[in-house]
């Protein structure tokens, strides 16, 4: 009898795909389908070769990881040996090899890849890259067109493979919020395109869409996700802020008894807004309507006017559509300027107005606990947006929702979890290095919560800053009885307004640079969460300077130790 093909341990796959292939390669040697997989297409035979696939992800927040990885088992059922693979665990001379790739990107901030794709960003935009021209590939790119910068990353991949004369075998889809169903033809169209068949809408690409429901031995029990919310009950919410603070940042606490959910350290909570009703009242006058008017949703619902534009309307940035029914609108932020800025006597019908406007987008924020300290709830830390633009005063959709609407066991929210499997705590005996100012300590209350129920040895080091001391010290007792207890084994603080000079987390971080080198070479984990523009940018370049100055390294050694933190997954951040 012939012996069974075994991927050897040596393999360059993770033991999750080397398990795959060697479980598909059994499937294959017994004539027998391979596990959790159907049957192969009756056009191809089980002794025909798998066709070998690389699907590259950039992914930040775990939606591309996500995708990366529903398309690699996708296309295993189709004849494919595919491998999801995170960008920071290649190169270009790696690349170089590649017969087959899939891209999959996410752009976040001002246009910028994701912290994984960083290297290989670089690498492919540089003049010496090399040619590629035996790679096969297509580009998916994910991003948000309230953003100037839309899937500028994806755009960035597209084009610089195109350069290296990669052929591209279907165009580059541009995903907005709503990715599922255009990823899903993206995919069915570029694995028919690699393996030679004429496009079809395949069935693993309608499962990849939107399952609503997950059969569990003999119960079906409902999946809960961005597409089908659970309506959790507000348990809590109460200010973080003293009186006098210039902010308003919220500890708000979701019931998930009954649901199933389930969520880490590290994950995204997703909220399904409602919109201001002071806003719809707004709108109301300005289209010369009382609420009542039947209209039909962007979801297909029938309802009133006003319950679609304060639940199934998005009121923010305002579509192509609507500018066309409203000429003559300039600079405007939200569809309310649009109707305020009119140039036209033309009355809209209400229906041909909620036309014009998209479902509400959800928003993701950092999970602040542990389902080992919580079980059964979810909590987040939610600071108010509010600011002025053409003389109106704008609020945050979700943040105020949350924080000034919401009432604490009376109201439900629609909530999911986002999984980010690239933004854990570390292992119990690894060391962390925490910085989070402002709200961007939520995730570091989980971190801190989880390593003190599983009683992890490693040491705790957070950087947490605001604006005053008096004011603005979020979870301070929790914090300091942390400090206090020796489970957060440092803690340095930086309140911007507490003296003349402004003083922020980065300032601390330089003054303690010696010791912040001394965890790293010890092999700490940092974890960066916070605003993407500002504060990230300085802690980065304030890392680079600490391995410099305190590690003795020049510039170009110090970017090459940082990158290697990255590649290492040492190097984590959840910005925004």
């Amino acid at each position: 009898m012939n012996s069974l093909p075994i991927i050897p341990e040596t393999a360059p796959f993770t033991l999750e795909q080397r398990a795959w292939l060697n479980g598909y390669l059994a499937g294959l040697f017994s004539r027998a389908a391979a596990p959790d997989l159907p049957a192969a297409k009756t056009s191809s035979s089980a002794t025909e070769p798998l066709i070998p696939l690389t699907i590259l992800y950039g992914s930040q927040t775990g939606t591309a990881e996500s995708l990366a990885k529903k398309a690699a088992k996708d296309a295993g059922r189709r004849g494919f040996a595919a491998m999801a693979l995170d960008m920071a665990q290649t190169d270009v001379s790696r690349l170089v090899a590649e017969k087959n790739v899939l891209v999959i990107v996410s752009t976040y901030g001002d246009g910028e890849p994701p912290d994984s794709a960083k290297a290989l960003h670089a690498a492919l935009g540089n003049e010496d890259a090399p040619s590629m021209p035996q790679m096969r590939f297509s580009v998916c790119s994910l991003g948000d067109t309230n953003y100037a910068q839309f899937c500028q990353c994806g755009k960035d991949f597209d084009a610089r493979l195109e350069k290296r004369r990669a052929i591209r075998i279907t165009p580059r889809v541009d995903c907005d919020l709503d990715y599922e169903a255009p990823f899903a033809r993206w995919l069915d169209t570029a694995l028919s395109a690699l393996s030679g068949i004429t496009p079809e809408t395949s069935q693993a690409a309608v499962a990849i869409a939107s399952p609503a429901t997950e059969a569990i031995g003999a119960q079906t029990l409902p999946v809960y996700s961005r597409k089908h919310p659970f309506p959790s009950r507000v348990l809590a919410s109460r200010m973080l802020n003293a009186p006098g603070s210039a902010k308003q940042v919220h500890h708000i606490e979701f019931d998930l008894a009954s649901s199933g959910i389930a969520y880490q350290a590290g994950d995204a909570l997703g909220v399904i807004p409602q919109n201001c009703p002071e806003l719809v009242d707004d709108i109301l006058a300005a289209l010369g309507c009382d609420g009542e008017e039947a209209v039909v949703t962007p979801s297909g619902e029938g309802t009133s006017l006003r319950r679609a534009l304060i639940e199934h309307c998005d009121l923010g940035k305002p579509s192509a559509e609507l500018l066309r029914l409203y000429p003559g609108c300039h600079e405007p932020h939200h569809v309310i300027d649009v109707l305020l800025g009119a140039q036209t006597d033309r009355r809209i019908r209400p229906e041909e107005f909620v036309r014009t406007l998209r479902k509400p987008q959800p928003r993701l924020y950092s999970i602040s606990s542990s389902p080992k300290a919580h079980p059964g709830q979810v909590h987040l830390t939610v600071g108010a947006v509010r600011y002025d633009a053409q003389s109106r005063c704008r609020k945050g959709v979700c943040s105020t929702f949350l924080t000034e609407r919401v009432k604490p066991g009376e109201s439900h929210a629609g909530i999911f979890v986002h999984a980010n499997p690239s933004f854990r705590p570390p292992p119990a005996d690894t060391d962390a290095i925490m910085i989070g100012p402002g709200t961007g300590i939520a995730p570091f209350r989980a971190f801190l919560q989880e390593r003190r129920s599983i009683g992890g040895r490693g040491r705790n080091w957070l950087f947490f800053g605001d604006q005053r001391s008096a004011t603005d010290f979020l979870y301070r007792e929790e914090m300091t009885e942390l400090h206090a207890n020796g489970l957060l084994t440092r803690l340095d603080l930086a309140f911007s307004r507490d003296q003349t000079e402004k003083i922020y987390v980065q300032h601390r971080m330089l003054e303690c640079e010696k010791e912040l080198w001394a965890w790293l070479e010890a092999g700490a984990h940092v974890y960066v969460c916070g605003d993407a523009s500002r504060m990230a940018k300085d802690v980065d370049a304030t890392l680079h300077a600490v391995v410099e100055r305190a590690g003795g390294r020049s510039t170009e050694t110090a970017a090459a130790y940082i990158q290697s933190l990255r590649s290492e997954k040492r190097y984590l951040r959840d910005v925004y």
